[in-house]
């Protein structure tokens, strides 16, 4: 049963691209605006990339992003940041500080939630279950059996989120290891079908815990030749999720795809690249009255960003 109507506009005109857009016919008064902030793959990228003639040069950096988001919580009531993997490796900074100074500052930046990428794994698992423990925001994963590792305790299935009686449930699913990492890494995680949990996942928050969104961090992949899922297969083979906020492929989109489901209903699927360069945001106006929402979508690369937005 459909639960809402959907009206998607889509678009590239900077981070305030909802800013004063209502729903037709509605009042502020009955309007609940909901503002996600995703990054997917920063891969340890803490300084902007050098000076070194490359195409990224001097573009990226934790201090812009963290300024970033925090101009946006200060214009923004509510605010959802989360990360679609791959929080680790690829720079010095993860080989010196194994990962301490990744999560740390994610801390401090606010992140409300993660999933787990392949390269969160080449630590160790032991490694990575401290890291999680350590940090202040909630890491979920619905598609790994995890209840004979030291991750049992501390990844989740599921996080609900409630803004103004609108609630937003998010659930993550993960790539097969196998072939990725090396067994001693992730030993005891097992991995199973990632379109069957997250659709379980979602059809529970919307009929049991009675969510009005229903979002999926997946670090699966955008797409694929041949039978490997991704999520553009996972988006038509599902129920229940209305945005795929996905990582893995570094896929840099320029507007995000909208993908129907198998009971017809669109899915939004998003990825920002990867090293922190793009902060990807969706504005979601809720209407109380009908549940019904308007969302729009924008991306912005970092280094493009001054205080004067």
């Amino acid at each position: 049963m459909k639960r809402r109507e959907f009206s998607y506009t889509l678009g590239m005109s900077g981070l305030s691209l909802l800013a004063g857009a209502r729903l037709p016919g509605i009042s502020r008064r009955d309007e609940v605006k909901v503002t996600i902030l995703h990054t997917n793959d920063v891969h340890s990228h803490i300084d902007p990339f050098p000076m070194d003639g490359g195409r990224n040069q001097g573009k990226g950096g934790a201090a812009r992003r963290a300024a970033m988001i925090k101009a946006i919580r200060a214009r923004e009531k509510n605010v959802l940041l989360m990360d679609a993997g791959d929080i680790l490796q690829g720079t010095p900074y993860f080989n010196y500080f194994d990962g301490e100074l990744e999560f740390e500052l994610m801390d401090r930046m606010g992140y409300d939630v993660a999933t787990i990428g392949n390269h969160d794994y080449d630590g160790g698992i032991d490694l990575l279950a401290k890291r999680i423990s350590e940090s202040g925001f909630t890491m979920l994963n619905a598609n790994y059996i995890i209840k004979d590792t030291v991750l049992h305790d501390k990844v989740k299935p599921y996080q609900i989120y409630e803004y103004d009686g609108i609630k937003i449930g998010v659930t993550a699913v993960g790539i097969e290891l196998d072939g990725l990492v090396p067994k001693e890494l992730y030993r005891g995680c097992v991995y199973t079908d990632p379109i069957a949990a997250a659709t379980q996942q979602a059809l529970w928050l919307k009929q049991e815990a009675d969510c009005d969104y229903v979002i999926c961090l997946s670090h699966l992949g955008l797409y694929y030749r041949g039978e490997k899922v991704s999520d553009q297969v996972m988006a038509e083979q599902s129920r229940g999720i209305d945005f795929i906020i996905g990582g893995h492929t570094h896929s840099f989109m320029r507007d995000p795809d909208v993908v129907k489901n198998l009971d017809d209903e669109p899915v939004l699927i998003n990825q920002v690249g990867f090293a922190g360069l793009i902060l990807g945001r969706i504005d979601l106006s809720f209407e109380r009255s009908k549940k019904s929402v308007c969302s729009s979508c924008s991306t912005q690369w970092v280094e493009d960003w001054s205080f004067t937005h």
